[in-house]
């Protein structure tokens, strides 16, 4: 049991940091080792700050302060073995740094596995003695140069599944270490709301996606009930201007705007445009021209050759 100096100074400590900061992280920290804290504690420094506990002291800490306190919701959430991780300002640059520092593990029974665990093909190292072995745990193998070589990939552990005795000593056996170990952010705090930290992987542009599609779909909707807004506005300009394009162009029309002038003369003479977006300048120009005149010189030389040949190989 810690002193009451230490509890004090605990006490101290949490309630100065809650007063400052207003977003946290709700970490679990199962299977984490004192190194790991250590790294992740520099390197949060500037950014956040790290704090680790029991967990009545923290809950006793965070009703202290009141139903109507925005850490509130909390105190429910401190079950197990968790801690909190103090934010300043930007969340999604302190979970990078926590996912960061994690270390791979061996499989140990009893635990919970954080991912499906299979066993590759290949050589195992083991000399055919150990054949039985492989046989009881229903692994595949094969005899290949005076050792045991597993036929094909094997599923072996279901994420969420325990580990068993025997799934361990097979993975421990085959050096193989499945599991990766670190601080897991369960829950984001902010201000008195709290989320998934799935939503700190949203960018920009996927907000931007987001509201385009919804802008899009209300304008769909609001033309089908005829109902206008802000969303059909920049569709309805458009359509006008179409229209007014479409009237002004006309021959027996001979009102105009400024902003039909570019179209009119596209239709009263295409060629210009197309000599203008083909030619880079003046060389351009007359480059373009000199290859229009001889052209049809090879054309008559094609026919010719068809001709001639034509006479010749008539069979096919």
């Amino acid at each position: 049991m810690p002193s009451r100096t230490r509890k004090a100074e605990y006490f101290t400590l949490m309630k100065g940091l809650l007063a400052e900061y207003t977003k946290a992280f709700l970490v679990q920290a199962d299977h984490v080792g004192s190194k790991q804290f250590q790294d992740i504690r520099k390197a949060m420094r500037g950014v956040g700050h790290v704090l680790m506990g029991k967990n009545t002291m923290m809950r006793k800490i965070l009703r202290g302060l009141g139903e109507d306190s925005p850490y509130a919701v909390l105190p429910e959430l401190i079950v197990g073995n968790v801690g909190l991780i103090f934010v300043k300002n930007d969340l999604a640059k302190a979970k990078d740094i926590v996912n960061q520092y994690t270390v791979p593990a061996p499989a140990r029974a009893g635990v919970i596995a954080n991912c499906d665990v299979s066993v590759p093909p290949g050589p195992t190292g083991c000399d055919p003695s150990q054949t039985g072995y492989f046989q009881t745990m229903e692994v595949p193998t094969k005899i290949t140069k005076g050792q045991i070589e597993i036929v094909r990939e094997m599923h072996l552990i279901t994420m969420g599944d325990r580990v068993t005795p025997g799934q361990a000593d097979l993975l421990q056996k085959l050096d193989i270490k499945p599991f990766t170990y670190g601080l897991h952010i369960d829950m984001v705090f902010d201000s008195g709301s709290l989320f998934t930290p799935n939503i700190l992987d949203i960018s920009d542009g996927d907000i931007i996606y987001a509201f385009t599609q919804g802008a899009r779909n209300l304008a769909a909707v609001s033309f089908a009930v005829g109902i206008a807004n802000a969303a059909t506005v920049p569709h309805s300009i458009r359509d006008a201007v179409k229209a007014m394009l479409s009237v002004v162009c006309n021959d027996d029309v001979s009102f105009t705007f400024a902003q039909a002038s570019e179209v009119q003369a596209y239709l009263a003479d295409p060629s210009a445009f197309a000599s203008a977006s083909g030619g880079g300048g003046g060389d351009g120009g007359a480059a373009a021209e000199e290859a229009a005149a001889v052209e049809p010189e090879p054309e008559e030389e094609e026919e010719e050759v068809q001709v001639s040949f034509g006479g010749e190989d008539a069979a096919w």
